[in-house]
């Protein structure tokens, strides 16, 4: 302790290059050195493991996590079935189109041209398109040239998948 006393009068007396032409080191290095031991101390080195360090990528199946179905668990007591009323309104959403008709030569069912003018996403170009649907006329009241509205429907033929609303404005 005596020792360590003399060594830090010395030091203090002496200035920096001097303690360093002494101990041959600089004081940082000092400083450092001085640190080290005392982490050496407080933290102890892992141990060493003797081997290859084990994978975890693939386990034998014994070893893997078991995911099992849930059980169901019945409940003690029954709910009764709650039954909601119905909408009012029709079952789904139909579209809805405006037409020409070109065609009636079939019996109960017209052929309806659809004009689409739209704007091309990217170019901004007007685009004409045109599409035929064959619809269901009941009543065979559409002729050629009558502009009509026809709605969606369930598929009642092959190629029949719309039904006639109503005659908007007759041909002349």
């Amino acid at each position: 302790m005596a020792e360590n006393e003399n060594e830090n009068e010395t030091t203090e007396e002496q200035t920096p290059v001097e303690a360093e032409a002494e101990t041959g080191a600089t004081p940082v290095e000092e400083t450092a050195a001085a640190e080290a031991p005392a982490e050496e101390q407080a933290a102890p080195a892992p141990p060493q493991q003797s081997g290859p360090k084990p994978k975890r990528k693939r386990l034998p199946r014994a070893l893997r996590p078991q995911k099992g179905r849930r059980l169901h668990v019945p409940s003690a007591e029954r709910r009764p079935i709650s039954r909601l009323p119905k909408p009012e309104h029709e079952r789904g959403r139909h579209q809805e189109r405006r037409g020409v008709v070109v065609s009636d030569a079939m019996d109960k069912t017209i052929v309806v041209k659809v004009d689409m003018i739209r704007s091309h996403p990217r170019y901004k170009k007007v685009i004409r398109r045109s599409v035929k649907f064959h619809a269901h006329d009941e009543q065979n009241a559409a002729h050629v040239g009558d502009t009509v509205r026809i709605v969606e429907t369930r598929p009642l033929s092959k190629t029949k998948r719309w039904r006639l609303v109503e005659v908007l404005e007759v041909a002349k």
